[in-house]
């Protein structure tokens, strides 16, 4: 008996020993893989997350069109506040409907930024999106309609015959009533209301299709992009500790304009600045004075020819020095990108660009001057025989990676005090007018330089990655973006960031008639799902 216990008890003592091993062995493979009991989760595959959100919005294209038409009616002028608070207050139901804990980080005189977090269950990444909801000024007297902030539908673009028509009545059992080629015209109808309303609807169809997040999200939603972003930085070094992630997705800018979807991974800088060139102070009969007189809108226009040659390069000393070149990695996406510009050229009928023979995706990889806007005295019907007592111009250059936005204006101030100009920095005394000629003030208004993302990054790599297979490798992968958006803060913050634009390129981006192809608006759903759901690095 004694011995049939002990035997027993060894036994069972054998078989602790035995569980035990196994749980160990079992413990760490798991710590190995993961850490505990997790284990690395399965993502959907690109076409399946296309083909469910599709689904949803075919079946919600009242809804979705809804929420932006009502956002779109709101005016977005950055000086604006008043309004721009209007939108704030909008953007913050729209997130909290969404269930994303939101808060306003306030600006004195200006529109909060709207940040708002969404956080998921394993998720190991997180994610910021960012774009601007103010817009630029408007004339509305320059528009067709007329109504900047009245959403208007066309059946196809203004420039392709597009007539008026009326919004699809909702419930009216068409699943499919919203046509790809219809535009809304609206300003921020593409830069940027449209991209915020198509990541929020790209989340309500995720859930409604069971599909889950595969990262934590964040939005840093801005409204004062248009007016330099003058508060971004700071704002945000107040609230840093809101700031934590692994990567920065920005939907602002277009598309390519091949019609092909578009990842950048830099964007020019800006600066601006005016000009204004005196003559006599008072506007001066041009029979009584005229060959005696100076005119200044004479002075400055052979002050503005100077800056540039015949080819459009800026003959500016230093302008270019300061470039940083690209590496050979970036080289060979600039080299791989599409060769659109006869088409381009046709479209806007230019007969022959400036660049002396380089392409326009070179072109955008360089320093540019544009003149945005001159006065002087009246024309048309308003023309008078006068020699105007001043001339003003609007400049802004773009500013490409390595480039100071300081150093930037000093060049241009440098190449007009070199023109034999006295430069003041305000409204001259009528001393200093008598004293000094020729005489122009210059105003820096500020600016911020470029910023440029590492292509060979983990996520770099997993965003094209997943855009590719969701576009059947139609997408375009550019190192740079022509336009500007302040994505230097987050480079200071540590933060890589990548542009996904979702907008049509002929959406009238800062002029009159800005619009919407709806068919892109449908795409950016697809677009945003596919890397809300697949992003993993």
């Amino acid at each position: 008996m004694i011995l049939t216990r002990l035997a027993r008890s060894a036994r069972v003592y054998i078989a602790c020993l035995a569980s035990l091993f196994i749980f160990t062995i079992t413990a760490q493979a798991q710590s190995s893989i993961g850490g505990n009991v997790e284990t690395k989760r399965t993502l959907p595959s690109t076409k399946h997350v296309i083909e469910e959100v599709r689904s949803y919005r075919l079946a919600n294209e009242d809804r979705i069109m809804r929420e932006l038409r009502e956002f779109l009616s709101i005016p977005n002028v950055a000086s604006d506040t008043p309004n721009m608070q209007r939108n704030a207050e909008r953007l913050k139901g729209m997130l909290e409907a969404r269930g994303i804990e939101t808060h306003l980080l306030s600006i004195e005189g200006r529109g909060p930024v709207v940040f708002g977090k969404l956080e998921t269950e394993n998720a190991k990444r997180t994610v910021i999106f960012y774009a601007h909801y103010d817009g630029q000024p408007v004339d509305p007297s320059a528009w067709t309609d007329k109504s900047p902030f009245e959403p208007v539908l066309r059946d196809k673009s203004i420039e392709a015959g597009g007539k008026r028509i009326p919004f699809p009545n909702a419930g009216n059992g068409a699943s499919d009533s919203y046509q790809d080629d219809w535009r809304i015209y609206a300003r921020s109808s593409s830069d940027d209301k449209s991209p915020i309303v198509a990541i929020l609807s790209a989340l309500d169809a995720l859930r409604a299709q069971n599909i889950p997040l595969a990262i934590n999200l964040k939005f840093i939603l801005e409204g004062e992009e248009e007016a330099g972003s003058t508060h971004l930085q700071q704002t945000l070094q107040l609230h840093k500790n809101l700031l934590s992630a692994d990567l920065l997705i920005t939907g602002d800018g277009p598309i390519h304009p091949s019609g092909r979807p578009l990842v950048f991974f830099g964007n020019r800088g800006e600066i601006g600045l005016e000009i204004t060139v005196y003559g006599p102070v008072r506007p001066l009969h041009s029979g009584h004075y005229g060959n005696w007189a100076p005119n200044p809108a004479m002075q400055l226009s052979q002050l503005l020819a100077a800056m540039k040659d015949d080819q459009g390069r800026v003959l500016i000393p230093g302008y270019y020095d300061d470039v940083v070149p690209l590496t050979p990695l970036e080289q060979t996406a600039l080299n791989a990108m599409p060769a659109n510009d006869v088409e381009l050229q046709r479209e806007l009928g230019i007969a022959k660009p400036d660049g002396g023979g380089k392409k326009l995706v070179e072109m955008l990889l360089e320093p540019s001057l544009n003149i945005r806007g001159m006065r002087s005295g009246n024309v048309s019907e308003q023309a008078t025989n006068i020699i105007p007592d001043r001339a003003e111009a609007s400049i802004d250059a773009r500013l490409v990676k390595g480039e100071d936005p300081r150093r930037k204006f000093e060049q241009i101030a440098a190449f007009v005090r070199s023109r034999g100009y006295f430069i003041v920095d305000q409204e001259p005394t009528l001393d200093q007018r008598r004293a000094h000629a020729p005489m122009a003030k210059v105003i820096d208004e500020g600016g911020y330089r470029a910023s440029r993302t590492r292509m060979d990054l983990p996520v770099s790599k997993a965003l094209v990655r997943i855009m590719q297979e969701a576009t059947n490798n139609q997408t375009v992968v550019a190192p740079m973006l022509g336009g500007s958006v302040p994505m230097y803060i987050f480079e200071d913050l540590g933060l890589p960031w990548i542009g996904v634009p979702v907008v049509n390129y002929d959406n009238h981006q800062h002029s009159s008639d800005e619009n919407l192809r709806l068919g892109n608006l449908w795409q950016g759903m697809e677009t945003y799902a596919t890397l809300l759901a697949d992003l993993d690095w």
